[in-house]
């Protein structure tokens, strides 16, 4: 198995040098995918770390596409270059790079499974953005027969590659902030297992460098429309689901060691 970490970013300003620069002190492949950024971040990113360190690699699109399609474009130079996982993290400085390592040795523990960031929240977190994800991880356990997704939103996790790939190649979807919750519920309809991990999650100021482009009525509008279509999926998947939840064992949490770098 090889291990990637994969930080899509637009517009993260200096948050990206310093969340790839985090996330490579605690993993030796550390790959941004520069989603049509019109402020300089790529570029800075390449002068400050990718020139002299092979670790790095900076991925680029000509212009915007949305979260799910940097991923994509990720996964699929990822493959190429002969990974077989990826852990994916937002380029904002909320995710924690102390835990790659940790959720890295629960991918290799189990290989066939998406080991999922289950968000442990500060005081500072919105408490719209609290009470919102309540609502999405309802409607991502009802579409899965309540599989075990403990949080359908956090872009903290880690991937086997070739199942994820396979489900985006064949849906035009999954391609904007919509990328999260619709991974984990079309992995799981593929028998793909969650295990949760939980991981510190911080809301930056803008004095801390702190970037967000979540629109509330965009945003939720598009969350909206993406539980109708997967719930309309899932009662196609009744019966399957159904099968599933009498043979499924109770879920177990993921192994806290920490992963040996390669």
């Amino acid at each position: 198995m090889r291990h990637l970490v994969l930080i899509p970013s637009f517009n993260s300003g200096a948050q990206l040098v310093r969340t790839v620069r985090a996330a490579r002190a605690h993993w030796p492949d550390v790959w941004a995918v520069v989603d049509g950024s019109t402020d300089g971040s790529g570029e800075a990113l390449r002068a400050a770390t990718a020139a002299d360190d092979p670790g790095v690699r900076v991925l680029a699109l000509p212009r915007n596409h949305g979260k799910g399609a940097a991923v994509l474009h990720g996964l699929r130079e990822a493959t190429a270059a002969g990974f077989t996982h990826a852990l994916t993290m937002d380029a904002d400085g909320q995710h924690p790079a102390d835990r790659i390592p940790a959720f890295v040795a629960a991918s290799r523990a189990d290989p066939g499974a998406m080991v999922l960031g289950l968000p442990v929240f500060g005081p500072e977190a919105p408490a719209v953005r609290v009470r919102g994800r309540r609502v999405s991880n309802w409607w991502a356990g009802l579409e899965t027969g309540w599989a075990g997704i403990g949080d359908s939103l956090c872009g903290f996790r880690v991937y086997p590659i070739a199942p994820l790939l396979a489900v985006m190649e064949r849906t035009r979807w999954m391609r904007r902030f919509d990328f999260d919750p619709e991974a984990a519920v079309r992995l799981s309809w593929q028998g793909v297992r969650a295990v949760n991990l939980p991981a510190p999650v911080r809301y930056l100021s803008a004095a801390e460098g702190g970037v967000s482009h979540f629109r509330y009525v965009r945003d939720n509008a598009l969350l909206t429309w993406m539980h109708t279509r997967l719930v309309l999926g899932a009662m196609l998947r009744l019966p399957v689901l159904l099968r599933r939840r009498r043979r499924r064992p109770s879920p177990q949490p993921g192994p806290p060691a920490a992963a040996t770098r390669p």
